[in-house]
């Protein structure tokens, strides 16, 4: 009896259909630009965050010496501490608000309007094809469905300064200089018992431990323009379809 044998361009359909796929894959998982991103830890309203602000260097020939974030006046935050950071001095800066805000029951004044991180002289600040991390702990976040934009400067060694200032409409396309943002969600229970400094008591503990799983699923939603998270996604996929191209010329043969 006949073995029945695939026709012999088969393989060559093969490869040209996972090399278009893996292609395509790569296109979806590569950002549209590298920017600077907000990524918080929570967004639970009237909760408190640690943001990780992730700053890469776009530059050809100098380090990023400075990054300053602007923080919203309409729900400011009054609270506001950095991370150190190795070669970095962060400085908060709190001033008048440009209206009074009632937070909580309270007229709120004055508040912490940006936070600025710069490069200790002597310093290489971030290098070439290098970007940093910064952190800060910010809160109470204002409630459920707001958008937070952080607009961020960052300036380079040779004058030139980045402006991620743009905010785009809802549904629109991702403008050429996005300013940071995130946008809050359900408050979790307890979470008015929470310190200014986003600690919590004794009593709070089962709350936050029933509370942990919305929070990481917030941080996922919140990481899913992280370019790193797509890459990684992408890169899957290539290996699946490798994978299945292996396969097929193995039974061709």
């Amino acid at each position: 009896m006949k073995r029945s044998t695939l026709p012999s361009r088969t393989p060559r359909r093969v490869l040209a259909v996972a090399a278009t796929a893996c292609g395509a894959a790569f296109l979806a998982a590569a950002p549209a630009s590298a920017h600077v991103h907000a990524v918080p830890d929570a967004t639970a309203a009237g909760g408190y965050s640690v943001v990780t602000f992730r700053v890469p260097n776009e530059s050809d020939a100098a380090a990023t010496t400075s990054v300053r974030v602007t923080l919203p006046t309409d729900h400011p935050f009054t609270y506001v501490a950095t991370r150190p950071v190795a070669g970095w001095t962060a400085t908060v800066t709190e001033g008048a608000l440009p209206e009074p805000v009632e937070t909580d029951g309270v007229t709120v004044t004055r508040a912490p309007l940006t936070i600025t991180w710069t490069a200790d002289p002597g310093t290489a600040g971030i290098g070439v094809g290098q970007f940093e991390e910064f952190e800060a702990n910010v809160g109470p976040l204002p409630e459920e469905g707001t958008r937070i934009t952080l607009p961020t400067v960052q300036t380079y060694a040779d004058g030139e300064v980045a402006d991620w200032a743009d905010v785009a409409a809802e549904g629109a396309a991702e403008p050429e200089h996005p300013a940071p943002e995130f946008t809050t969600t359900a408050a979790a229970d307890g979470a008015d018992a929470h310190g200014a400094h986003g600690a919590t008591t004794a009593d709070d503990t089962a709350d936050d431990t029933a509370d942990g799983a919305a929070d990481d699923a917030a941080q996922e939603s919140a990481r899913g323009s992280d370019p790193l998270a797509r890459g990684l996604a992408g890169g899957g996929l290539v290996l699946g379809l490798a994978a299945l191209v292996v396969v097929l010329l193995r039974r061709q043969r």
